[in-house]
């Protein structure tokens, strides 16, 4: 039976559109109608386009401002001590007992917004269900839903290895994560319906790893630039945003490693680095799925859409010098699960990177765990639930 999907994403780096981008390319290939819409795009003239500058500006020069507006707005549990009855749900937080609930303020306000857009855009269109890869999305098609305007399913496909209080709003019929602990989480906080299908990456990552194109081009670059030393990606996102990134690179040059910089579309980055000797900086680049393969381990900082990308491409991960706010706990959930190992100085970063690149078990063992998180096509589920005629509890 075909189907019409609204997909919901936003243009906030390149993480949300990229899973958009393989979810609405699944779906299509099944033979189903999808529309793609930026939920920035939805808000009043200039407010999308005023957040996104803000959040890009505030990441890039005062991180440590957003490690404080996360934990205000978006980081689950209470702030303040007050007092409520035993067993009473704090608001976004877990269920206390005898313990405090803090009041703190939510993306609410923002949401409304964008309420009369897109229930101006669903009674257009006609979709059978709305699918967002966003959190402010989440919180636009939950609010909807819940009071009954939004009447489609709406489903929401969490990118977080961390789900912060954005994602989480009971409206929402089901949420689609990343890891075990994460549907867990979304669970308890919503009390509704959570699954955990793994990332959302397109194949030809795993294929390119499994020998799948022709990654050889960039293994013989490599090799002229640093003959048997191993390959490390150094991942700074799509904004080349990262605290102490040429000095990262540099340091592991001097370690007996060849690090790969990749700038994204910071092209200021990209020259600053590209004159220290031993290192390799990259602009954007189409072909991620042939360097992840002639590489030997990512070094990561965000726990985000390039994170899941290595895991599928069978490329171990390690976590260093996080984004403050989800960029820590994403990478703090990573190491909980397995998959990836957080290092807390340049010392340990080399001790962990010469173990994960030597061929062997701990090597292996990282590996395997990794691919192990893609247990289901989110796009076959997304259309299963949709037929299924999920509610919202």
């Amino acid at each position: 039976m075909r189907q019409r999907f609204l997909l919901l994403s936003a243009s906030m780096g390149a993480g949300h559109d990229a899973v958009a981008g393989e979810l609405a390319e699944r779906l299509r290939s099944r033979g189903h109608t999808v529309r793609t819409e930026d939920v920035l795009a939805l808000l009043p003239s200039g407010v999308g386009a005023a957040l996104r500058a803000g959040y890009r500006g505030v990441v890039r020069r005062v991180p440590g401002l957003y490690g404080w507006v996360y934990a205000a707005f978006l980081a689950p549990g209470p702030e303040r001590p007050e007092r409520a009855p035993d067993g009473q749900r704090g608001p976004g937080g877990p269920e206390l007992t005898g313990g405090v609930v803090v009041p703190r303020p939510g993306s609410a306000p923002l949401a409304a917004l964008a309420e009369r857009p897109l229930t101006a855009l669903v009674d257009r269109w006609q979709p059978d269900a709305v699918v967002s890869t966003f959190h402010l999305s989440a919180q636009v098609t939950g609010r909807l839903r819940e009071r009954g305007t939004l009447r489609v399913p709406s489903v929401v496909t969490v990118v977080d290895f961390a789900v912060h209080r954005g994602w989480l709003h009971p409206g929402n019929d089901v949420y689609l994560c990343l890891t075990e602990e994460a549907a867990r989480t979304a669970e308890a906080a919503t009390g509704g319906t959570a699954e955990a299908t793994g990332p959302v990456v397109p194949a030809r990552f795993a294929g390119a790893a499994e020998g799948g194109g022709d990654p050889g081009h960039w293994r013989a670059e490599f090799e002229r630039l640093a003959p048997g030393r191993p390959v490390v990606l150094l991942s700074a996102g799509a904004w080349g945003v990262g605290s102490g990134l040429p000095g990262t690179a540099r340091e592991l040059a001097a370690r007996g490693f060849c690090p790969v910089l990749l700038c994204g579309r910071d092209e200021r980055l990209r020259r600053r680095a590209s004159g220290l000797p031993g290192v390799v900086a990259l602009g954007w680049t189409e072909d991620v799925e042939h360097l992840m393969a002639a590489a030997h381990a990512l070094v990561d900082n965000a726990a985000g859409q390039t994170a899941a990308q290595a895991l599928a491409a069978g490329l171990p991960v390690v976590g260093y010098r996080p984004l403050p706010g989800h960029g820590a706990a994403g990478l703090r959930a990573m190491t909980d699960a397995g998959v990836s190992e957080l290092a807390r100085d340049r010392r340990e970063l080399a001790l962990v990177l010469g173990r994960v690149t030597e061929p062997g078990p701990v090597r292996e063992r990282r590996v395997a765990l990794g691919r192990d998180l893609f247990r289901a096509d989110a796009a076959r589920r997304i259309t299963e639930l949709t037929l299924a005629g999920v509610r919202a509890p």
